[in-house]
């Protein structure tokens, strides 16, 4: 089984990031009550699957999976990310992911299928948001507009091995950990339309400043900042 890097051998190249790690990421960060350590554990493999960060994901897995992330949910978390993060990040998550799972003993059995039943879609959503990119995009690259309602909205978003509310977090944690600002406030208000509080939305930027860095965390503060005072109108 995987381990993390052990203090001794952080402190060897640096005390300073070893002390932090211990007490300030895990004994800290990682046991405030605000967040559930099933939600710290998907808003950190979002980053590492989104960034494509492989020389810390063995730990991360193994910890996520005690933390209660299903298998069909990371699964799923890597088939969502190739999307919004990119295919080669998606192959390299999937590479650790599988190495993992044969450790653990995962089978096929609890990895969701290629093809599954779908959610109900909110035709009157949907259609409005097709309407709107449409109008915007159309003419620029149809075949993005295509693939982003075929292969997206009416596929992807609709898969229920990731409940929507989770498939949002990832989706705001990847943008974030990426600086993807201006696609913030459209997916950070679906979370909140698909169950995230604004607690939980506060706390996810608290476990991101660590591990997506602080420069990214501010550059995304005015957005949850602007969402969350309009949506309290």
């Amino acid at each position: 089984m995987e381990q993390a890097p052990s203090v001794a051998d952080l402190k060897s190249a640096s005390p300073a990031f070893a002390r932090y790690t211990a007490n300030t990421v895990f004994d800290g960060l990682w046991k405030r009550p605000q967040f559930s350590p099933r939600d710290r554990s998907i808003v950190t493999l979002s980053v590492m699957i989104s960034r494509g960060q492989t020389a810390d994901m063995p730990f991360y897995f193994g910890l996520a999976l005690d933390n209660g992330v299903k298998p069909a949910e990371i699964s799923e978390m890597i088939a969502h990310l190739a999307f919004y993060s990119g295919w080669g990040n998606a192959t390299a998550a999937s590479s650790v992911a599988t190495r993992i799972f044969d450790e653990r003993g995962i089978g096929p059995d609890q990895i969701p299928d290629a093809d599954v039943t779908l959610l109900p879609l909110n035709e009157s959503s949907e259609q409005q948001r097709a309407r709107m990119v449409e109008e915007n995009f159309g003419e620029v690259a149809p075949g993005v507009v295509q693939y982003t309602t075929d292969a997206l909205f009416r596929d992807l978003w609709l898969r229920p091995g990731l409940a929507p509310r989770d498939r949002s977090l990832v989706t705001v944690s990847a943008l974030v950990a990426n600086g993807q600002v201006a696609q913030i406030p459209y997916h950070l208000n679906r979370a909140m339309d698909n169950g995230l509080t604004k607690e939980e939305a506060s706390e996810a930027l608290t476990q991101l400043a660590f591990y997506a860095g602080w420069p990214n965390v501010f550059s995304a503060m005015p957005m949850f900042k602007d969402v969350f005072a309009k949506r309290a109108v």
